[in-house]
């Protein structure tokens, strides 16, 4: 019985040798090159702004400097903005709070520029301090960090309190600032679950400062971020810090 398993065995393995060989040999058929290439869906066409900041065809513009139609106050989501529109230029007024945009967004590409007070007041993140909160809630920080010192998670660029940027580009107080922001919301699931955190790439004045990091949960001050079940859409809302922080040309497209 041995020398017949024993001879089983040698025939088992010269058929997988074989069996390898000819596989070896053995070429893939040759395609034409029309059988990878495939022509719908097509793209939708847009035109693009004439410069690189400026919002393309398919844009939402929320703020275009003329004034404050597409946001209102934070506080309850439906009184007019307070903050002030000057020479084209949105200006955080201190003490009027924070303002959220009257529509709501999930995944979405931002773009959005700043400029911090020429006039320096203050040190870390007393200086020039302001911030964007994607659906809200998922703060990328605005901050006059250009040579001012804080902590490293908490500069401009920063995913507050979770991701430092990569590096400082900033410009000089006075100068602007440009954010291009690519967000993709969390979603969750029936039970309030998290199937898939929200994650975000942030290029300040075209550079990369965050690639696609994973958020950890909302903008938590204090404390260790969470999340909780969420609408799909919500509104961004920019920071009332007490510092005359200057926003012009905001706009988002969908995704």
């Amino acid at each position: 019985m041995t020398k017949q398993l024993h001879a089983f065995a040698l025939l088992a393995m010269g058929l997988s040798v074989s069996s390898l060989s000819l596989a070896q040999e053995q070429t893939p058929p040759k395609l034409p090159p029309q059988a990878t290439e495939f022509y719908t869906p097509v793209p939708p066409k847009i035109t693009p702004g004439a410069n690189n900041t400026a919002p393309p065809s398919d844009a939402i513009v929320l703020f275009d400097g003329s004034n404050l139609n597409g946001f209102v106050s934070a506080k309850d989501g439906s009184s007019p903005a307070q903050w002030t529109v000057e020479k084209g230029e949105l200006v955080v007024a201190k003490g009027k709070g924070d303002i959220q945009s009257k529509l709501a967004f999930g995944d979405a590409q931002y773009h959005i520029e700043w400029s911090a007070p020429t006039e320096i007041v203050g040190e870390g993140q007393g200086r020039g301090n302001s911030g964007f909160f994607l659906m809200g809630m998922y703060e990328v920080q605005i901050l006059d960090s250009y040579e001012s010192k804080t902590y490293t998670n908490g500069q401009a660029g920063s995913i507050y309190k979770q991701h430092p940027p990569l590096v400082n580009p900033l410009r000089a107080p006075g100068e602007w600032n440009y954010y291009d922001i690519i967000f993709k919301a969390p979603r969750f699931d029936k039970n309030g679950m998290v199937t898939s955190p929200a994650t975000v790439t942030v290029l300040i004045n075209g550079v990369l400062v965050q690639n696609n990091v994973i958020l950890r949960g909302p903008t938590e001050y204090i404390g260790i971020p969470n999340y909780k079940a969420h609408a799909d859409a919500l509104p961004i809302k920019l920071q009332d810090h007490g510092n005359p922080v200057r926003f012009r040309n905001i706009w988002v497209r969908p995704l």
